[in-house]
């Protein structure tokens, strides 16, 4: 299921800084933590999440977090957290994933574990098996 096009250099022809380059891992982490408390307060809203829920009860935000996830960077390519921190999801050849590069790369990253396993571009190996990239829109 793996393109080729995902174990090729990702900054090759890409510029170092500025619109295109790689998205850098706090701009990241940034994204990462708004999309997170947005998908909290919504499992909170709407599917009876308590703050700091055990059990069944603690993956409420995460269904929440995996469906913003798919449907957002599968069609437009970013999620909220993504719009707010410039960084857009894309195929090499500068499409949004669509559904089934989406749906591997949001499984992938609710696992965490892939997502926090990256090469020397910063890369995670959810976005690397699922064909992706994250880039900088500004």
């Amino acid at each position: 299921m793996t393109s080729p096009e995902a174990h090729a250099d990702p900054a090759a022809g890409r510029p170092v800084e500025g619109p295109g380059s790689l998205g850098r891992f706090l701009p990241r982490i940034g994204a990462l933590l708004i999309d997170w408390f947005l998908c909290s307060l919504i499992a909170a809203a709407f599917l009876d999440y308590r703050w700091g829920g055990s059990g069944a009860e603690g993956f409420k935000p995460l269904l929440v977090f995996a469906i913003e996830n798919f449907l957002l960077v599968s069609t437009i390519g970013m999620t909220i957290g993504h719009r707010i921190f410039g960084l857009v999801v894309q195929r090499p050849d500068a499409t949004p994933p669509g559904l089934v590069s989406g749906a591997v790369r949001t499984v992938l990253l609710c696992l965490v574990v892939p997502a926090v396993v990256t090469d020397g571009y910063g890369r995670g190996l959810h976005d690397k098996i699922a064909g992706t990239l994250i880039l900088r829109t500004r």
